[in-house]
């Protein structure tokens, strides 16, 4: 798993108006190669009057699944564009439509370039970027005499908390960064004084707006 990737936070969508014509940027993050041609198939149905479906999407931890389609307007002007945004950008697991309604006026091969990278920025900014950062859970598992001391502690750290459990003894779920799992877990059983119980558990994604410092 990579520490961290870039990828849209959920469906979006914005319209641009270029020399009349509309261009609608639609994106959406997915997980699958068929995830993605089910997002771009329902694209096209929903917009099936409009003269362009253009898309592209990036999947994978290296990007190794990189597919784009000009849908009709000369090669190059409109699935490329809108594949390189998506690199540029840095995003990963991410799919883009741009869809087009011609409004009669040509816009030549520079002008659709740059009109569906315009869509295609609009479209992602609109999905709203966000980070996926690795994380590991991490289980402490204390006696209820620790943990007001524990929690606050934590507290601090502004460690990522789950929900607590309470029974017998009291279980709080942390989440630390994966890369720093085990200095953490070496912590926890210093500050319990080893009266803790701690288990390491999954790894996960986690989404963050920024990446943790």
């Amino acid at each position: 798993m990579l520490a961290y990737y870039k990828t849209v936070k959920s469906f979006g969508l914005s319209e641009i108006v270029i020399r009349k014509s509309r261009f609608i940027g639609h994106a959406k993050p997915v997980e699958t190669e068929e995830e993605a041609i089910q997002f771009i198939e329902a694209i096209k149905k929903e917009h099936k009057l409009a003269t362009h479906n253009c898309s592209a999407y990036v999947l994978g931890e290296r990007d190794q699944i990189q597919k784009q389609s000009d849908d009709g307007e000369p090669s190059g002007t409109a699935g490329k564009p809108i594949l390189e945004v998506i690199k540029q950008q840095g995003l990963k697991n991410t799919a883009v439509v741009v869809t087009r309604y011609f409004g009669g006026i040509m816009l030549g091969a520079g002008g659709l370039i740059r009109a569906y990278t315009d869509g295609a920025v609009a479209g992602l900014e609109a999905a709203q970027p966000v980070y996926k950062v690795n994380h590991q859970q991490v289980l402490i598992e204390v006696d209820y005499t620790w943990f007001g001391k524990l929690e606050n502690e934590l507290r601090n750290r502004t460690m990522l908390l789950g929900d607590i459990q309470f029974t017998d003894k009291v279980t709080v779920p942390c989440y630390p960064l994966k890369a720093e799992a085990e200095t953490f877990i070496d912590w926890a059983t210093d500050f319990t004084q080893g009266q803790g119980v701690i288990l390491a558990g999954d790894c996960e994604y986690i989404e963050h707006t920024s990446l943790p410092e």
